[in-house]
């Protein structure tokens, strides 16, 4: 009966330590695509989905200082805590929602436009990378059905990039990599992503080892 009490406490225990999130959603009929959920944790773990039920979420690691940036700005918002709706007559863009879960505190703010300019900026981060999945979803489905198609994938990455509206280019090297070694691919585009890989690696080289003492 105690070791039993025990592990229903240990378990009770580890349900109780999530990390901090925020979620983001976004439905807009009639665009492409029209849902959006990212749900980002505070240790850099985030899920994209294109559907409340999407059986192919995609997983990535998002860097600290983009995860600071995010949270910083969701304290700033009281945590959604307040309204953010402007209520003003302006173009529908869009219902965008924050979520902030921590522990039993949730809280959540909907709005087509807030005159909030920390609400805006996050809300740019969330489209950043919503664009940033959309490129990757693009380049992979141009590489394996379209290569003929490869290399304006690539060079809408390479946009996005120029445009510092790319979140965590790590998640694209693999596929780079395999369209920079192709042979049945066009030269540029070869040459191009094997570009890109260079400068995504640049800007996030890994973690060097100690030296031995």
């Amino acid at each position: 009966m105690k070791k039993t009490a025990l592990l229903a406490l240990v378990a009770a225990g580890l349900c109780g330590a999530t990390e901090p999130r925020i979620v983001y959603c976004k439905t807009f009929r009639g665009s492409q695509p029209p849902f959006v959920e990212i749900d980002l944790d505070k240790n850099g773990h985030a899920v994209y989905k294109e559907a409340p039920d999407d059986p192919n979420p995609i997983e990535v690691q998002v860097s600290p200082a983009d995860v600071a940036t995010v949270f910083d700005l969701a304290a700033k918002l009281d945590h959604f805590a307040r309204p953010l709706e402007s209520h003003l007559k302006v173009a529908y863009t869009g219902e965008k929602k924050f979520v902030w879960e921590d522990g039993d505190q949730k809280h959540e703010a909907a709005f087509n436009y807030s005159l909030n300019v920390d609400a805006r900026q996050l809300a740019d981060w969330f489209e950043m990378f919503s664009e940033t999945e959309q490129r990757l979803e693009d380049l992979d489905r141009t590489f394996h059905f379209d290569k003929l198609g490869v290399n304006d994938a690539v060079l809408q990455v390479n946009v996005l990039w120029d445009k510092k509206r790319l979140i965590a280019p790590l998640q694209f090297v693999p596929l780079l990599e395999r369209i920079s070694k192709d042979e049945s691919i066009v030269h540029i585009a070869r040459e191009r992503a094997a570009s890109l890989v260079d400068q995504f690696r640049k800007q996030n080289p890994p973690p060097q080892e100690n030296p031995a003492q």
